[in-house]
């Protein structure tokens, strides 16, 4: 038979209250495991924010072959920020062959890189090199330097040739009577390839001051 309720109530010992200093400690041992947690947490954000930074910097902006460029850049007397940033509106340093046939990573053309062989004194060439980074840069670089002497250092004319065709630049320059400029670019494609390099030159010279040789 079982005791009654109140018996086994009144058997019961009651509980013992928390005194103030016990619950004080209790409250400073949750607040030290919050502050151990957040400092393991800070620790790991520190370790890990500059390989997220790089990895997202690769991602919008990637860069390659900076040793290429900077030797390229520095013989044809170029911005090596310029020539990064031509190869990323080009092929965003992923080579491959376009729709109209232009090769590797500057996009050149095969019949563009038979002519710059030719003025350059180039015996061995062959179109099937422009797959070559190192090749398909030195083409790419030539053809810029060759653009800007052409239309004496004028970067925006020289990149407009670069995308929609020299001849058209000169057609543009000769019936504006002035220098073009890139709001006076009349291919919408041509305009936005050049408000797209000199974005990006500015942002490649900005994030890879030292892989490009700025310091």
């Amino acid at each position: 038979m079982s005791p009654p309720a109140a018996s086994v109530a009144a058997r019961r010992k009651p509980a013992r209250p928390v005194s103030r200093k016990r619950a004080a400690a209790l409250r400073r041992r949750r607040r030290l495991r919050v502050l151990g947690v957040l400092g393991v947490l800070a620790l790991l954000i520190v370790a890990v924010l500059p390989t997220l930074q790089r990895a997202v910097r690769e991602f919008t902006l990637p860069l390659a072959y900076q040793d290429v460029i900077r030797e390229q850049a520095a013989d044809k007397h170029l911005d090596p920020a310029l020539v990064a940033a031509v190869i990323y509106a080009e092929t965003k340093f992923d080579a491959r062959t376009s729709a109209a046939g232009a090769e590797g990573l500057m996009q050149i053309m095969p019949a563009t890189a038979l002519y710059l062989a030719k003025r350059s004194g180039a015996t061995s060439f062959t179109t099937g090199d422009l797959a070559t980074p190192g090749v398909n840069i030195a083409y790419g670089t030539y053809y810029l330097r060759y653009l800007l002497d052409h239309y004496h250092g004028n970067l925006v004319e020289a990149l407009a040739a670069y995308n929609g065709g020299l001849a058209n630049v000169d057609q543009w320059v000769a019936a504006r009577g002035r220098p073009l400029t890139v709001a006076a670019i009349p291919f919408p494609e041509t305009r936005a390839y050049v408000e797209r390099v000199l974005r990006a030159q500015k942002d490649y010279r900005r994030t890879y001051a030292t892989e490009l040789g700025y310091r």
